[in-house]
């Protein structure tokens, strides 16, 4: 009887603290936009977002027509995927990574150059 009661305190215990850890982690993640990347996809798009971004003068003639915008551009590089088969990982100093996307209810494809010092995007096809 008194492991059952032991235990059942400790399980107590137990499910308390991890509910407040979750209340605590989950309120620090979203005052510090801090995000947890461990998967590839994930920590290359982060990676891409994070240098100052450049065009090709293909997409900025399809950003002054007015064809595409640099909003849908980052909704891509947030919640795209990366096909990493079709990209070119080994080059060196600049990676190309084929990103695909939705934009407008349309299947999307962004070509990034992702250089140490900035990316570009290449091109994008609808």
């Amino acid at each position: 009887m008194a492991f059952l009661k032991r235990l059942g305190f400790y399980l107590f215990g137990l499910s308390i603290g991890i509910v407040f850890l979750t209340m605590f982690l989950k309120k620090k993640s979203d005052e510090t936009g801090v995000s947890f990347c461990y998967l590839p996809n994930c920590r290359t798009l982060k990676d891409i977002r994070s240098k100052p971004m450049s065009y090709s003068p293909e997409v900025s003639r399809k950003l002054v027509d007015k064809t595409l915008d640099t909003l849908d551009i980052a909704t891509i590089l947030t919640d795209g995927d990366i096909d990493f088969g079709n990209s070119d990982t080994k080059s060196v100093p600049c990676k190309t990574y084929k990103i695909e996307g939705i934009i407008n209810k349309k299947e999307t494809i962004i070509t990034v150059r992702n250089c140490p010092d900035k990316a570009l995007v290449q091109g994008i096809v609808f």
